[in-house]
């Protein structure tokens, strides 16, 4: 856990030995990742500590150890990867309630920023235990001593340093003292006395959730204690099935799965909650209240009050995964309570056809979060004028509602007039201009907006004088209803300011 940008990824792409990092779209992670590795601890006695595999079972409770469950080769970590990003707090709150350890990142070359102000707050308030890795110290500008006293004024008091949180500074680009980092975890897994009954029924978290349209609903999960199994019930509060399909973090088929696994299951008759328990087994107790409690939260024109403000924009949210829809909506709910938008509907799952049918009844674009429109939906779109915004960033589709929302703000021009003359200056209420329309139409008896500068409203530019509005109309001393683009005519014109030889006269659009 950890502030964007501190190089929670690189360090986890590093331990994987992968390139997940060069691949994720805008540089950060955007759903939790779950990962399993093998490591085989390094500190030995020599150090002035016992290794874990030394040591052997620090426990009498006769429930297996994870020394036993361990492969030759060293001892299973599960890593939760979380986003950065303040839109993606709930993830990272989830992650911590959902792990026995943690690690918070600290960037040596930048110190505790906000999100790690954050994290820290989400591990004190969870009681998970964790230790502190201190990232990019072969950066210039890298100040480990620094970092050291920025914790202690956040609260965390490291070891040396008054308090009993383990640290060690590394360099997730050379890879050093990543494996002393391991070791770390391995020790404080120790001191914890992690434990788990391999016979009992499994139980865990969800982690995530999503609509896949070729394989139907998938839950990403995390087993806690006991066998996760094929063919197995399964049920959190608001959901229940049978696992039709059992994969590890590789997408490999399995046919059971031990505790600390990261698991895909398919098999849910509707979308869990994420961060709900699960449980899975012969549980006909749990299942009656998952069939009992079974909700989840919708929102469609049918219960949301339209909004009447002026340049109202509706939105409806669509998102790949629950965690990604979380974010968005929070971070454009942010935004509406500054800017006029209201979110008509929301989603997980592609873009389809009743999305568009919404988007047509109340008038709303459709801003899509790693996820794209079927065919159908395209098509009724195009036809229909409903404008879709995808992207696999969030700051695209945010920057995009923002951009929308200027051009919205901006005066629609109708037609513009460039003053050539001015015939009575002395009379601000009623001043007779000649001009030449140069731009769309100019219609009698309309407002206009007096720029004053060498551009217009057309072009974003200008300065507003004043406001008025058309009392008469003339083209070729005839009296007329409008003059289209290229055309001179005279006007008379009662303004709020006197109108000089220059000005535009801009007449706006309905």
């Amino acid at each position: 856990m950890g502030h964007v940008d501190h190089g929670k990824t690189t360090l986890l792409d590093y331990i994987r030995k992968t390139s997940v990092a060069a691949r994720e779209a805008g540089g950060i992670t955007q759903s939790i990742g779950a990962y399993e590795i093998i490591h085989k601890a390094q500190i030995s006695a020599d150090e002035g500590l016992i290794s874990a595999d030394e040591r052997g079972p620090i426990s009498a409770n006769p429930r297996v150890d994870p020394h036993k469950s361990a492969s030759p080769e060293g001892r299973r970590i599960t890593f939760i990867d979380t986003p950065g990003h303040e839109a993606f707090s709930k993830m990272r709150a989830r992650g911590a309630h959902v792990a026995d350890l943690a690690i918070l990142v600290v960037a040596a070359d930048d110190g505790v920023k906000p999100q790690t102000t954050e994290s820290i707050k989400i591990l004190h308030e969870s009681k998970t235990p964790f230790v502190v890795a201190i990232t990019k110290i072969d950066k210039n500008g890298a100040d480990v001593e620094r970092v050291k006293n920025d914790l202690a004024n956040a609260g965390v008091l490291l070891e040396g340093y008054g308090g009993q949180v383990s640290y060690q500074p590394v360099s997730s680009k050379s890879g050093d003292h990543v494996d002393e980092l391991l070791d770390l975890l391995l020790l404080a897994a120790d001191v914890e006395n992690l434990t788990y009954d391999p016979e009992a029924p499994a139980s865990g978290f969800v982690l995530e959730t999503k609509m896949d349209r070729r394989r139907g609903l998938e839950a990403t999960v995390i087993v806690k204690n006991g066998t996760l199994r094929h063919g197995t019930p399964i049920a959190t509060k608001t959901a229940q099935g049978n696992i039709r399909i059992l994969e590890n973090f590789i997408g490999e088929v399995r046919k059971e799965l031990s505790p600390s696994a990261p698991a895909l299951v398919i098999g849910f008759e509707s979308l869990p909650q994420v961060g709900e328990e699960f449980s899975s087994g012969t549980m006909p107790e749990l299942l009656d209240a998952a069939i009992k409690g079974n909700s989840t939260r919708t929102t469609t024109a049918a219960n949301v009050a339209p909004d009447e403000r002026p340049n109202c924009l509706r939105i409806i949210v669509k998102a790949s995964d629950t965690g990604s829809l979380e974010a968005l909506y929070g971070i454009i709910h942010a935004m509406a309570e500054s800017k006029p938008i209201q979110i008509v509907g929301d989603a997980v799952g592609e873009v389809n056809d009743n999305d568009i049918r919404l988007a047509m009844s109340t008038k709303a674009m459709v801003i899509a979060f790693k996820c794209k429109a079927d065919k159908t939906a395209k098509m009724l779109a195009d036809v229909n004028g409903i404008r879709i915004i995808s992207s696999e960033i969030i700051y695209d589709l945010t920057r995009a509602i923002e951009e929308y929302l200027t051009e919205q703000a901006k005066p629609k021009s109708e037609g513009e007039l460039e003053v050539l003359a001015v015939f009575n200056a002395e009379k601000q209420e009623k001043q007779v201009v000649g001009g030449r329309v140069t731009h769309g139409v100019v219609r009698n008896k309309t407002q206009f907006t007096l720029m004053r500068g060498s551009t217009s409203l057309t072009t974003g530019e200008g300065v507003p004088a004043g406001k008025g509005r058309i009392g008469n109309l003339q083209q070729e001393k005839k009296d007329a209803h409008e003059v289209r683009e290229g055309n001179e005519c005279g006007l008379l014109v009662s303004a709020d300011t006197m109108v000089k030889i220059g000005d535009k006269i801009v007449v706006a659009g309905a």
